[in-house]
Order: structure tokens, then sequence, then C-alpha cells
């Protein structure tokens, strides 16, 4: 979320003008605000759907968001629930929040934190260009046309490291991106088509992603030794929804990680008040306020390979919303996330691997889980993990950590993940 929270509060006072609240794509709506305690977020939900004519299943499928870097002049946002199921999503039938959930997927998309290949990307803005330009006519939508809307239908260029900053050099050696996305473009279905239904097509095309619906935090994890300067701090976005936790590269717009619940179990560490937090030294840290000098850490445990055996690996996150994390984590599996995923023809890949059943716990070493193919790769040998495998009743560890306390010696010895994403 990025200090970003669901919720809303009430107005300043009796005299104060009415709230704005900005929907996806930019206009905003006035809400008028009664003086302190004020409307509660659900109510102010009722009343939008009442101006906007909204079906009642919008107060599902939206949420009010109060959106600053800093909390210190929030702005009310409109935005898609993160607790709304991608197959209710497909089962909307007016078109009017259908577009609204079409605007917030758009703003995730162009912003970047989705972190597409360049050829999702494209497919993607080809399937809004359908949207909203209508079929495919050669004779106007040329690459001219469509080069000053790049903004509103791919993510914005990154800088020119990154990958569309070499795409937009390549020059003679690959097409503009205007060129890929007009031929994407011609390669939409002809012909008229009800909104509705390419709202749907293109949301479908969404849900492949590892990160649609979630909410993202700001973190950091450690960083693979690297000659004299060490280890360090890798800044991270975490992706946190129904489905799973997904880690990305911000600055690379690559994901490093993405897992869904049956195949992690997680743990809060460091949190304030939280009794037998870990420092980063590996000192146990009490209630005496030692836990302040660095972030609470959200600790991923998922199954992985080491020389060819199957291994269990451990995920420092480093974050001050790690808290939010866990708890986010904690509500999805209890609404469902934990489940198995579902069939292919629901919206989801039809080569993705079914997850691993984890119902019982075993002392012996677990194979390693089988990963989904979701619309990013996922890069895990670019993180910096702690390696643990079964030594009889007992873990042992694989690369010694360099600061980090035992996370198993707490869990009576079983190398197997907790089943559905328990805490440990």
């Amino acid at each position: 979320m990025e200090g970003e929270g669901e919720g809303a509060s009430g107005a300043p006072g009796a005299n104060a003008p009415p709230a704005l609240l900005f929907l996806p794509g930019g206009s905003a709506v006035p809400l008028p605000l009664e003086p302190p305690p004020g409307p509660t977020a659900g109510e102010l939900l009722r009343r939008l759907q009442g101006a906007l004519l909204l079906p009642p299943v919008a107060a599902e499928a939206l949420a009010l968001w109060l959106s600053s870097p800093l909390l210190d002049e929030p702005c009310l946002q409109l935005r898609r629930s993160v607790f709304f199921p991608k197959s209710r999503e497909l089962e909307v039938q007016e078109e009017a929040l259908l577009r609204l959930l079409v605007g917030a997927a758009r703003e995730q998309l162009v912003s970047g934190r989705w972190a597409l290949e360049p050829p999702q990307s494209v497919q993607l803005g080809a399937l809004l260009c359908r949207l909203d330009m209508g079929p495919f006519d050669p004779q106007r939508h040329t690459a001219d046309t469509l080069r000053p809307l790049l903004g509103a239908l791919l993510p914005r260029a990154r800088a020119r490291g990154g990958r569309w900053g070499a795409l937009l050099r390549r020059g003679a050696r690959g097409p503009a991106p205007e060129e890929q996305l007009r031929a994407a473009f011609a390669r939409t279905p002809p012909g008229p088509a009800p909104p509705a239904r390419l709202c749907r097509d293109f949301l479908r095309s969404c849900h492949r992603l590892p990160c649609y619906g979630c909410a993202f935090f700001a973190g950091a994890i450690e960083r693979p030794p690297a000659g004299l300067l060490g280890r360090g701090l890798r800044p991270v976005r975490v992706a946190v929804g129904l489905d799973g936790v997904t880690i990305i590269d911000p600055r690379q717009q690559q994901v490093l990680l993405s897992l869904t619940y049956p195949e992690l179990c997680w743990e809060l560490v460091g949190a304030v008040g939280q009794d037998g937090a870990v420092g980063q030294d590996g000192a146990a840290v009490g209630q005496d306020g030692a836990v302040g000098q660095e972030p609470p850490q959200l600790w991923l445990e998922f199954d992985g390979e080491h020389e060819g055996a199957p291994v269990n690996r451990l995920l420092r996150v480093f974050s001050p919303q790690a808290e939010l994390m866990s708890a986010l984590i904690e509500c999805c599996i209890e609404l469902g996330g934990a489940s198995p995923a579902p069939p292919p023809d629901e919206a989801t890949p039809t080569d993705e691997d079914p997850p691993r059943d984890e119902t019982t716990p075993s002392a012996e070493a677990p194979p390693p889980a089988r990963r989904h193919e979701s619309g990013a790769r996922a890069r895990p040998q670019r993180l910096a993990t702690i390696d643990y495998v079964c030594d009889g009743q007992q873990l042992r560890r694989v690369r010694p950590p360099r600061r980090s306390a035992s996370f198993f010696a707490r869990g009576g010895g079983s190398s197997a993940p907790v089943p559905g994403g328990e805490r440990g």
C-alpha cells in the first residue's frame, strides 16, 4: 500500500466543503460529509453507489483508500477491493462498474506496479485500444496516432537503463513501442462488440498476472554477497492479495518471487509489543524499546533447491509495514486464499501446475513446491535466502546466515511449511 490504507475518516468540521472522491481515470465526485465522527467508509460507498447508479455488488468490488506518501495531505480515492474474488469480477454485467474496474487496472498498468515484460504490456495495451477506439482501422489507427497515447496504454517510460528505455533506443533493431502496439491492436477481434464484454476480456487477461488485485507495500530484502560491498539491503515492492505474495524489484521492474498461500508460511518478527522479537543481529529483543532500532520483518518460508537437493528457504523482508502485510495475509487466507487454485477455464493460465497438497505436516524434507507459471517470470535465484535441510528430526542450515536467529527453533523441528500459511 506504500503509505496508503483502506478506510475513510470523518469531516474536519460542520462547515467543511464536500470531500472530493477521485475515481479511476482522474475524475472526481463531491461527497458531502457530516461533522465528526462523520460517515464510515461503508456509508460513503453506499452514497457513491447511488450517485453513480452502480449495482449492489459495487460495495464489495470497490474500496475507499486514503493515499499519501506520508499521510500528511491524504487523497480519497476509489479503487478495486483487495478482497473481491476474480471469479466474481467476471460475473459483473453492468458496464458502469466494469469500466471502474478497468480504470483501476489501467492505473496499475501504466504506473508500472505490475512489473510486466514488454510483450505482456503491449498485449494489455492493445485490449485497451480496442475498448477505447473500437475495431482496428488501418487508415485511422497508425503509429503516429497511437504515439501520443502511449502514456495511457503502456507503462510509463523507465530510466535509460530500464527495459522500455532500451526498447526506445533499439532503432532499426526492433519496432518502436507504438508500432508494436499497433500490430497487437490489429490482432484484436474485428467487428462490433458490447463494451461490457470487452471490459471482461481485458480483466480476464489481467487475472493471469500475479499482482492483479493486490495491495502494495514498500520493503527491503538482503542482497546476495557482492565483493567488498557486502550484503546491504535491496528495495522491493511486496504485493499481497487473495492468491498469494509477490516480491518485485521496482528498479528493474522484475518479479523476484511469486508464491501462492499453499506454498508458504510466514512469521512477523520485531513488531512493537511482540514477545520474543528477534533483532537483525540474532539477539532476542523484548518489549523494552529495542525493537525500534530497525523496522519489523516479515519472514517468508517456502520450498526450494540447493545443488539439486530440496531445501526450505527463508526470505526476510524488512519494512515498517510488515505488520500490515502480516495482517493482510492472515485475512486473505481466512477468506479462502489457501484453497486450491481454480480450474484453467476460470481466468487462469492453462499451463499452470496445481498447488501441492500440504494438509499434513511431515518430518521428512518436502519436495520442491511446483511454482505457478504466472504472467511475469519469477527470479528466485536473485534472492538472498537462508536455506535449511532436514537432518533426521532436526533442521540443518545449508548456508549459515550472517545475522539471524533460527526461524525454526521455535517450531519443534518440523521442516514442512505450516498448512495454509498459518503462523509457525
